[in-house]
């Protein structure tokens, strides 16, 4: 978690910086540009998300944990000394894939180490590090910025992901889990072939969906909600403050629904948390703007945002067989960044042509889309607890399970 703290200062970090980055003579960029640089990070993140888990097989997953917090601690000081749009983007991008190397690699140590029926909570408490960071980004944000400019923040971010490479280096990661020895036992031609074939397929496109769908409208959120705000009228200090709302209510709501997880099903509670963000969208375009009305609407995008994707990641890795689950975990993790990736792209353009309410337009209609997605999600994962129950109760051998029975830890 305290690595994933960082990755969300660095990552969360930037949307509190894009009201300076609008009005910073050196660099030039318009609103179109500046959401295509926030999505640099996310194209970044869909390749390091892609080949950590093979490198980490290679390896071991301690070196990439080392190697992907080194690149995007350097990605975070090239973005803090960049002169131009071009050089901006390129800082984004080397942060992104170090990001999502260390995320997929965390999270997958997190749920080898962790028990079925705690596996929500252990994924939840790895990936609070996001929101978390978020939340200190903003607090950090608010006397920093006035003082100091954007480009302190990026400073702070790239020293504090170098001060965590000793805690990493001197961290024992567990390398013969039954789930690291099931991982090394299939090739890596099956593993691809179980997750991408078959039914396989048809899962991996419904988390796919779930995925991208949930990330355009959170991490869009996260990249022009302060912009948005300020557009509605309300001063810099107090934008940020709601930013503060949207990632501290993530950081609560994801606990939450991580206790009813564990004890009603991820697939489930995700549908839940899923109507939480479109809820509090909806609301943003048809309640009366007010300090309680609009407090309200983006702690329910909080909740709804983090939580989603913290759940869609659980079913994730228990839905297909455990050799597959890093694959799994890194296939979901890829998919999320595009999403990630086209949310402050989809952002930029909305808020050019439409303002803040075209905005949120924009990011409610990809939570009504995830919601469809997360409710099909659901019902696979239902029907698949079903026929593992029924291979119990037949008394069939025990072995791997088929794409779409529960894997067990």
């Amino acid at each position: 978690m305290v690595i994933t703290v960082i990755e969300g200062f660095n990552m969360i970090v930037y949307g509190s910086v894009v009201p300076l980055l609008l009005t910073d003579t050196t660099l030039h960029v318009t609103d179109e540009q500046t959401g295509l640089i926030g999505g640099f990070l996310y194209i970044g993140a869909i390749l390091g998300s892609v080949v950590s888990p093979a490198l980490a097989e290679r390896i071991g997953r301690k070196r990439v944990l080392i190697l992907a917090v080194g690149l995007f601690a350097f990605g975070a000081l090239l973005t803090g000394i960049s002169v131009s749009a071009m050089m901006l983007g390129i800082a984004r991008f080397v942060t992104g894939f170090g990001v999502g190397g260390s995320l997929t690699t965390a999270m997958t140590v997190a749920r080898n180490c962790a028990p079925s029926r705690r596996a929500s909570l252990v994924v939840t408490i790895t990936m609070a590090g996001i929101p978390l960071g978020g939340v200190i980004a903003s607090l950090v944000a608010i006397p920093v910025l006035p003082a100091f400019g954007w480009r302190a923040m990026f400073f702070i971010g790239g020293g504090t992901a170098l001060a965590i490479l000793t805690a990493v280096a001197v961290m024992t990661i567990p390398a013969n889990t039954p789930q690291e020895l099931a991982g090394r036992q299939w090739s890596s031609r099956r593993k691809l072939t179980t997750l991408f074939g078959g039914k396989g397929a048809l899962i991996a496109a419904v988390i796919a969906l779930c995925a991208i769908a949930n990330m355009v409208a959170w991490q869009g959120l996260n990249v022009w909600a302060t912009q948005a705000m300020v557009a509605r009228g309300y001063s810099l200090g107090t934008a940020l403050l709601f930013t503060f709302t949207l990632t501290g209510a993530a950081v609560a709501g994801s606990f939450l629904s991580a206790w009813a997880a564990d004890r009603r099903g991820c697939a489930l509670v995700a549908v839940l948390t899923a109507a939480c963000t479109l809820a509090g969208l909806l609301g943003m375009l048809a309640l009366p703007p007010s300090i309680v009305t609009t407090t309200s609407c983006i702690a329910l995008m909080g909740i709804g945002g983090h939580s989603t994707m913290n759940l869609i990641h659980t079913t994730t890795a228990d839905i297909y067989p455990l050799p597959v689950r890093a694959t799994a975990l890194g296939w979901s993790n890829g998919t999320s960044f595009i999403g990630a990736f086209l949310g402050p792209v989809i952002g930029g353009a909305a808020v050019a042509s439409g303002g803040a309410q075209g905005l949120f337009t924009a990011f409610g209609a990809a939570a009504a889309i995830c919601l469809v997605a997360v409710f099909v999600l659901y019902l696979t994962d239902r029907a698949s607890n079903s026929k593992a129950a029924d291979a119990i109760s037949d008394g069939s051998p025990a072995g791997e399970p088929s794409v779409g029975v529960k894997a067990s830890t």
